[in-house]
């Protein structure tokens, strides 16, 4: 058996040497026309290039590479040429200690974190020194050469999300109103359903997501109590939901309030008032150090005995640590126990945090159109793309409204122009004292539904109050400024005062 000559290449400025070899920290583009899959955004930390030849066929190479300390994730791409000429090769991964997985020749990307990993492969502690990746070569035809990329992508704690955790890429394009839940649970902690038999048991994830595609969502977060198990049944079922978004999220449930954190995997440590989390800004801190945003969770709610922890009562909050506030929450709504109030008061205080929704769902058998039902409240989000990164980032930014029935198509949109100055909902605009700024609110499929302008915490007679009588209905009105800091929002009602939608504010002289 003759070993296989291994060739790498340096391309690029930037390299870094392992094992005697140079390897390029440039992305190379596939061999693979048409066959590859989405690559990785951003550049990888590894390439390793070679040939294979029919000396090879049937036998294993090993590839090693050096995984560091403060690795979290590995991530490889693999692409080969001659595929039209019977060639295959297989792939897989030892780390320095043990098999890490194999998926032959089914996949050619997989991906490897403490908390998930891409099926065929095992999720755990990223263990640093050499790895290993093997290529089997159960066929190539005699005179056949074949020239093979593999791509290797190591994260960190801290880095950035580029795209998706789940997709590698937006699972659509273009900006637009996506409509989502952010909060849910399912076996992973206490969510349950009733089994086959009718016997109430912990609900697996997948129904879920079924529940969520059936209400015609394009995302969901996943926000079991403190855990991160969750994940590797998400990543499972991410390419085959590839029309809804699955976005990693955990609720942190502490003795003193719930809050929910996304974009991030990494264990956040939720022992507050534990000598391991002695403050609130500890966990707040921890939060800010992985990229994360932070959500305060149904604040409204009682705190006690009968639910620990439901209220928000936290001492010595930086809220100018936090991103969002649960406005709406599925099992209060807009009742004695909504989030709005809190939330408002914090506007008042100077804070921009985004208003939310969330079902809370804990069965994803509830009928549509029932409290706490998946996607009964949803959160209806102005992104550039169907990826978590974007919405994520439209959350921050506030360009969201609460859709209290979790309808397909109840719309909302609510802009301001002051001279050259325009912003919609989660912006600032600025205005001098005496300037007219120009308001302009759209509703659409909304009849019989009446809006009403909310000022600073207080309802206000800005805009006609008179109900929709068409399915898009375009009301206007123009506001003096003062001068001072200002917040103005939107909520539209039905006819007996129900709240349907509730908005974000646009923010004046913030």
């Amino acid at each position: 058996m003759r070993s296989m000559l291994v060739r790498f290449f340096a391309v690029g400025p930037k390299l870094t040497r392992a094992f005697g070899v140079v390897v390029s920290t440039v992305l190379l583009a596939c061999f693979c026309a048409g066959s590859c899959v989405y690559a990785q955004q951003g550049k990888p930390d590894l390439v390793l290039r070679g040939t294979v030849t029919y000396a090879d066929r049937q036998t294993y190479l090993e590839l090693p590479f050096t995984v560091g300390p403060d690795v979290t994730r590995v991530a490889v791409e693999l692409s080969y040429t001659e595929h039209d000429k019977h060639t295959n090769i297989d792939l897989g991964v030892f780390d320095s200690e043990r098999f890490r997985g194999w998926s032959g020749g089914n996949k050619n990307y997989f991906t490897i974190s403490e908390t998930d990993a891409t099926p065929s492969y095992l999720p755990g502690v990223i263990v640093p020194g050499q790895w290993k990746l093997i290529l089997g070569v159960p066929n190539i035809e005699e005179g056949v050469s074949s020239n093979y990329e593999a791509k290797i992508y190591l994260s960190h704690r801290a880095d950035l999300l580029e795209t998706s955790t789940f997709s590698q890429k937006p699972l659509r394009d273009g900006a637009a109103w996506y409509r989502g839940d952010l909060h849910m649970h399912n076996a992973h902690s206490d969510g349950s359903c009733l089994s086959q038999s009718g016997v109430k048991v912990p609900c697996p994830l997948y129904k879920t997501v079924e529940a969520a595609v059936a209400r015609k969502l394009d995302f969901i977060a996943i926000t079991d109590h403190n855990t991160i198990s969750q994940y590797n049944d998400m990543r499972e079922l991410q390419p085959y939901f590839d029309h809804l978004l699955l976005m990693p999220g955990r609720e942190i449930t502490t003795f003193q309030g719930h809050a929910n954190v996304f974009g991030t995997t990494a264990f956040i440590d939720f022992r507050l008032t534990s000598p391991h989390v002695p403050h609130i800004n500890d966990l707040l801190q921890q939060v800010q150090d992985l990229h994360g945003l932070i959500s305060i969770n149904h604040p409204g709610s009682p705190s006690g005995a009968a639910c620990m922890g439901c209220g928000w009562t936290v001492p010595d909050t930086d809220y100018s640590r936090v991103n969002a506030i649960e406005a709406i929450n599925g099992g209060s709504l807009d009742g004695p126990r909504s989030g709005i109030p809190f939330w408002q008061d914090k506007l008042n205080k100077g804070y921009r945090l985004t208003g939310v929704g969330g079902s809370d769902n804990h069965d994803a058998d509830y009928p549509p159109q029932t409290r706490s039902a998946v996607g009964h409240p949803t959160t209806v989000v102005y992104a550039q793309n169907l990826s978590e990164v974007e919405i994520l980032k439209a959350i921050r930014a506030g360009h969201v409204f609460i859709d209290l029935e979790g309808t397909a198509d109840r719309t909302l949109e609510f802009s301001a122009h002051a001279g050259a100055n325009t912003a919609s909902m989660g912006d600032d605009i600025s205005s001098p004292a005496g300037q007219a700024v120009h308001f302009t609110l759209r509703m659409l499929a909304l009849q019989n539904a009446h809006p009403e302008i909310i000022r600073d915490g207080e309802l206000t007679t800005l805009v006609e109050a008179a109900p929709a009588q068409t399915k898009e209905e375009v009301r206007s009105f123009d506001y003096p400024s003062d001068g001072k800091r200002h917040w103005l929002r939107v909520n539209v009602r039905s006819a007996d005062g129900t709240l349907l939608v509730a908005g974000n504010p646009i923010y004046l002289n913030f």
